[in-house]
């Protein structure tokens, strides 16, 4: 088989292609066990086969939207269709662990996307396709490559922190992606560039489907077109790339995936005791407000607030948090001292019921936000303003990044808060809030890490951190 160029993004002889160049530049990036000659001997020596729609569509089906699609001289096109919604064209074939290669072109105004493992049930919203889905992202966002659980849970993978492969999308021109699925594991590239590492249990086997995204502009048509689709089905997982130094992110509830235990994450809460945690006013667990079920664990209030038994300085925190309707808790960090429950809060609020969602100034009290001192702002994403939340009732992540003096607040992917503690900036919000007049309020250089209980039903599981 003949090597591609990838660089030059030329015509490919359809069911030829090879990743060699995408090979060459994982192996230089980091070291693996086998030379380089023998992957891509190997690669090329692949039980590849050609996926691309035929003619007739067979072996493929249409759901969801109107949207039309067609094949023309070897390439699948979707053509938007106003006031739609999302259509896919949907395999009729089940898929468990594969390798899938395809190119895709987007006009810039059409958001698209391929489901891999994608499900749709009758008994779940109505019968939509949801799942994962490798992203087609024109948009200045640019997270093509990512990876996104439709109808479901939302962004597993953002390219918030992945600059490589979102400027390597080319927009309106064809570009080339390469998705493994093998295990619980789901690996993406983005001509070549390494985009997505997710780990998590919840689908192991499912359809492969081509997206037409629903558009609200009427007076257009933009299309979608797909070519060279070839898949690696029978025993994939020989065929598998190196590593990447990419930075794995694991949907595990409870549980480190191997890359993350790699990159030094380490879990806080294991998910069946109390082991690690107290009373903040205490050294024992509080007798009541707390518990422990079926790898949750949960604030109902009356307990008081809990900390670590340790003290962090320079860390990357990660905690899933599920919110009941009108709740309010926080996790805080950089408290005043032992004892404490002042310090830096990350605002756990259902903002559409509760009162504080008003208070304080220009929402600086809604979920995601530095409390009572900045607003969370979508800043991964500064054209959609909006924050990306899953309601009460549904599983949200938040991180809180700290490196020295910098602090930053992502949710579900998206950073939504940054700023630099000590600063002049941050001494006029202080000044402005309702902690004016607390000496060095924020700067402690290490501390435990606080869940509050401000007396309503939170739960939590997956927590997880790792220093710097």
């Amino acid at each position: 088989m003949r090597a591609s160029a990838l660089a030059r993004c030329a015509l490919r002889v359809r069911g030829s292609l090879t990743l060699r160049t995408a090979a060459a530049a994982a192996l230089l990036a980091t070291p693996v066990a086998m030379p380089m000659s023998a992957f891509s001997a190997m690669r090329d020596a692949a039980p590849w086969r050609d996926l691309t729609p035929d003619a007739g569509l067979t072996g493929w089906h249409r759901t969801g939207g109107d949207a039309p699609y067609k094949v023309e001289n070897g390439e699948l096109v979707g053509r938007a269709a106003p006031g739609s919604a999302n259509s896919w064209l949907v395999s009729d074939a089940q898929y468990g662990d594969f390798i899938l290669e395809f190119d895709a072109k987007t006009d810039p105004s059409l958001n698209s996307g391929v489901m891999i493992r994608g499900q749709s049930r009758p008994d779940y919203r109505k019968g939509v396709v949801f799942g994962y889905q490798a992203e087609i992202d024109p948009s200045k966002r640019g997270w093509s490559g990512g990876i996104y659980d439709e109808q479901r849970r939302q962004w597993l993978y953002t390219l918030g922190r992945n600059d490589a492969a979102r400027q390597t999308f080319r927009s309106g021109d064809w570009n080339h992606y390469r998705v493994e699925a093998i295990g619980n594991r789901l690996r993406t590239w983005l001509n070549g560039v390494p985009a997505a590492d997710v780990v998590d249990d919840v689908d192991a086997r499912g359809f492969i489907a081509f997206q037409v995204h629903a558009i609200a502009d009427a007076s257009r048509a933009p299309e979608v077109r797909f070519r060279n689709v070839r898949i690696i089905s029978d025993n994939a997982a020989r065929f598998a790339s190196p590593a990447t130094p990419l930075e794995q992110q694991s949907w595990l509830a409870n549980r480190l995936s191997d890359g993350e235990r790699r990159a030094g994450w380490k879990l806080l809460w294991d998910g069946s005791s109390t082991a690690g945690w107290r009373s903040v006013k205490g050294n024992g667990f509080p007798a009541k407000g707390w518990s422990v079920r079926d790898g949750i664990l949960s604030v109902e209030g009356g307990g008081g607030d809990i900390v670590t038994d340790r003290d962090y300085r320079d860390f990357e925190l990660s905690v899933d948090f599920r919110l009941s309707p009108g709740a309010n808790s926080g996790i805080k960090y950089a408290l005043d001292g032992k004892g404490s429950s002042i310090g830096l809060e990350y605002q756990l609020l259902d903002d559409a019921r509760h009162p504080d969602a008003k208070m304080g100034r220009d929402g600086n009290r809604t979920l995601g936000s530095l409390y009572d001192l900045i607003a969370a702002r979508n800043l991964s994403d500064p054209d959609s303003p909006g924050k990306r939340i899953n309601p009460p009732g549904e599983w949200n992540r938040a991180v809180i990044v700290v490196r020295g003096r910098h602090v930053e607040h992502w949710l579900n992917g998206f950073k939504v808060v940054e700023f630099e503690r000590g600063s002049p900036a941050f001494a006029a919000l202080v000044a402005q809030s309702k902690f004016a007049g607390r000496a060095n309020f924020g700067a402690a250089g290490q501390g435990p890490i606080l869940l509050q209980d401000h007396g309503d039903r939170v739960e939590f599981r997956s927590i997880k951190l790792r220093e710097f």
